[in-house]
């Protein structure tokens, strides 16, 4: 899979693609991530890329000839890429978004900075609009790489162990399910007796149960929408009721 990032800053994007996971996705060929900086399509001899809005108020907006010109670039190579713009006004990034993106064979990606970037290109070239929160950061690069590394979990060959996205956290609508590791007991504090059993079946259903705990708890809005047999579940009484590490 292929992502074409449109940045003004694409020194601040390519440290991170070079390390962890998403790095040996990239060195095997599995995710490719081209980063294209805005003022190469500047305009005049200080390639200039933004300017005041009309009708006044604070800050830049991005202009839309630079903007414009690289998106036409990318789709000349390939005309079906969906073109993205991250924004806190876009539509909420989540499990489903992410794995219906990472169906494209490439995607390309526009880093708005400063007051946003002018209409004109929102209404005429972007294709979709995607936020990672109901917050504000300083630009576009950091949801794009969130965007990418997110994606890229979809795609064949980037996570190690292909098994471990069916059950990330949100992978059925739940919040994961506790983890533990050696040593089983820990500052008095013990690995619950199911996990230890061996018996299968008895720790999905725990599992199960004790994801459906935590997400009524902290994450109510997600149980309610939760795929069976989460769903059926009436309430959290005696899920998880061995969620915790008990001394």
């Amino acid at each position: 899979m292929r992502f074409d990032v449109i940045t003004l800053f694409p020194e601040l994007v390519a440290p991170y693609l070079a390390e962890s996971v998403l790095g040996r996705g990239v060195r095997s060929g599995a995710v490719r991530v081209d980063l294209h900086d805005l003022r190469d399509e500047g305009e005049g001899k200080h390639r200039v890329v933004d300017d005041a809005p009309f009708g006044g108020g604070p800050g830049m907006v991005l202009k839309p000839g630079p903007l414009a010109r690289w998106i036409e670039r990318l789709r000349a190579e390939e005309p079906r890429a969906p073109v993205v713009y991250l924004s806190p006004q876009g539509q909420l990034l989540t499990h489903a978004v992410a794995r219906r993106l990472a169906r494209e064979a490439r995607l390309i990606l526009v880093c708005g900075r400063y007051e946003g970037i002018d209409d004109r290109v929102r209404e005429h070239w972007i294709d979709e609009e995607i936020s990672i929160g109901d917050y504000v950061v300083t630009g576009g690069e950091l949801p794009a790489l969130v965007l990418i590394d997110c994606v890229s979990r979809f795609v064949p060959g980037v996570v190690g162990n292909e098994e471990s996205v069916l059950g990330d956290t949100l992978a059925d609508g739940l919040l994961k399910y506790p983890q533990y590791t050696q040593p089983r007991e820990f500052e008095g504090w013990k690995v619950p007796e199911v996990l230890l059993s061996g018996d299968h079946g008895r720790i999905a259903s725990w599992r199960r149960e004790a994801a459906l705990a935590r997400t009524l708890a902290t994450r109510p809005d997600l149980a309610a929408r939760a795929e069976p047999p989460a769903a059926d579940l009436a309430s959290p009484e005696g899920a998880g009721s061995e969620t915790a590490a008990s001394r």
